[in-house]
């Protein structure tokens, strides 16, 4: 039975398929631009595959139970300290980024004056900050947090770094997702006698989580794989900080320093595998979560 559902399901596609390319007869730059399309999107999913492929092969051979001792030395080269460090990072990162970014969307969703010069410079600016590469806030986060505000090369350095590194990503797709909201929902909260917060928190925002979660997801992604801001704000130590204040690598700065040095290449192939697993793992996690929050009480 499930063969002739496969079978049922690929001649499906492929009548499907043939039928978009007769709808296009008449038409030739339709046609092209539908090829490229798609040609496009194979191109993608082939790339992403062979990049999967080839870390997955060249790291798993050469994972072993001493890459995952508590505490690192020159023999195992230990990746859980990383691993927990990550883990830390992340979650003091979000703590900070997405209450900010969420109510600044808030504000500007809902509360701001329609059409008002400063709003459009907030998106602008939010927009600018998004393509700046990571780098310069490394540098910045230097600069400001680890010489002026005399934090040191510390995990609350990294963290206030990456913070303001992925709240325009929060910010914009929080916003994004506020606005595609429609305003019958705010209409109604209205009309049954709901004030303006309750139809923020009950109302509109419940119903942008799954585009609220989305920017999340990105933003973490980003957190769990930068190592250019992080060099310079949250340093290169091994070992597990003692708290927020003391030096200690992530995992993506652990396999980059693996790796720079040349001594230890294949323990940086299968750090890249604990990697690759740990950001698919957050991924699923998060749509999980946006699926069960957005799916309708019953």
């Amino acid at each position: 039975m499930n063969d002739i559902n496969a079978k049922g399901t690929k001649a499906i596609n492929k009548v499907s398929f043939s039928r978009k390319l007769r709808s296009y007869s008449g038409r030739p730059l339709s046609l092209i631009l539908f090829i490229l399309m798609s040609l496009a999107a194979v191109l993608t999913g082939a790339v992403i595959l062979l990049l999967i492929g080839y870390i997955l092969i060249m790291g798993i051979p050469r994972l072993s139970p001493r890459l995952f001792e508590l505490k690192y030395n020159s023999e195992n080269v230990s990746m859980l300290p990383a691993i927990i460090n990550t883990f830390t990072m992340t979650i003091c990162s979000m703590i900070i980024a997405v209450p900010t970014g969420i109510f600044a969307a808030i504000y500007l969703t809902e509360y701001a004056k329609k059409g008002s010069k400063i709003v459009r410079v907030i998106r602008v600016t939010a927009e600018t900050l998004s393509g700046i590469p990571s780098i310069i806030y490394g540098l910045f986060g230097y600069l400001m947090f680890v010489i002026a505000c005399h934090f040191g090369n510390s995990m609350l350095a990294g963290a206030l770094t990456l913070s303001i590194m992925i709240l325009p990503t929060i910010l914009r797709t929080t916003e994004e997702a506020l606005m595609s909201v429609p305003d019958s929902f705010r209409e109604g909260s209205f009309g049954l006698g709901a004030g303006k917060l309750r139809t923020v928190f009950r109302v509109v925002l419940p119903s942008a989580v799954p585009g609220i979660l989305s920017g999340v997801i990105l933003s973490m992604g980003r957190v769990v794989g930068e190592t250019a801001a992080l060099i310079y704000t949250a340093g290169t130590v091994t070992g597990i900080p003692k708290d927020i204040m003391s030096s200690g690598r992530t995992l993506a700065v652990h396999m980059y320093s693996l790796m720079s040095e040349g001594l230890h290449t294949d323990e940086a192939y299968a750090t890249a595998v604990v990697l690759l697993v740990m950001t698919a793992g957050i991924n699923c996690i998060s749509a999980y979560a946006a699926k069960k929050l957005s799916a309708p009480d019953k």
